[in-house]
């Protein structure tokens, strides 16, 4: 007998690290203007939304197709050593978990719900990130350097589905960006989407949290209402 809707679980829960558990997207934003300024462009708000939450590559690549110049492939290495140290230093004493999210992983872990965090940031860059959020949570985690291609590619999701041996429906995704949103859709995952604001460009296949939650974010949400959340668009 197949059991009511409310009692449906997600078989995985794989959470977006920046913008979706911890506020990290303003740092981030100061890098991406840090690494702008150093190929001779001041990058304005508007620009930097094409930026967000897509790899190091791409973001490279806008910001010099902004300021009008080529990267040579062995300056690719430099750019990347100085924009990553420069957020590294930022997140030292600065990286803000969004309220609610240490309740939310506790109670999740409790019920043995597999958890993975799956962001594009760098391992040199999100392995701090990931133990101050608390790496015990998760059964397992992917980096943006630790896949083929990263987001809007599907791949990690891909992987993460196929380390934990479960069908990609199955598994439910929390992404901010249009990349990790687009990324967990094509793996075949079902998404909420955590979108910043309005501008922010969400697949028609993501259900937006706001439609079910009384806000943009997490806080006040407990694992009763992701496994209904779950429920609700599965059904």
């Amino acid at each position: 007998m197949t059991p009511p809707n409310h009692t449906i679980r997600p078989a995985a829960i794989f959470w977006d690290m920046d913008g979706t558990l911890t506020n990290s997207e303003p740092l981030w934003a100061e890098a991406t203007l840090y690494l702008s300024s150093l190929l001779g462009h001041e990058m304005t708000h508007e620009e930097r939304l094409a930026t967000v939450g897509v790899t190091f590559e791409t973001t490279l690549d806008i910001c010099a197709g902004l300021a009008g110049v080529e990267v040579a492939p062995n300056e690719v290495e430099r750019y990347r050593m100085a924009m990553f140290d420069y957020v590294k230093g930022l997140f030292h004493g600065n990286l803000e978990i969004f309220p609610g999210v240490p309740e939310l992983l506790r109670e999740l872990h409790a019920d043995g719900i597999p958890m993975m965090v799956t962001t594009n940031t760098e391992r040199y860059v999100a392995g701090s990130a990931i133990a101050e959020l608390g790496e015990h949570f998760f059964v397992d985690t992917i980096c943006g350097d630790e896949v083929p291609t990263g987001k809007p590619a599907p791949d990690m999701y891909v992987e993460a589905a196929r380390r934990l041996d479960l069908d990609p429906r199955d598994c439910l995704v929390f992404e901010d960006s249009a990349a990790g949103m687009r990324a967990a859709v094509d793996a075949g995952c079902t998404v909420i989407g955590l979108p910043e604001d309005n501008r922010v460009e969400v697949p028609e296949e993501v259900v937006e949290i706001s439609s079910l939650h009384n806000s943009r974010h997490l806080h006040g949400a407990g694992a009763a209402d992701i496994y209904a959340w779950f429920a609700q668009i599965r059904s």
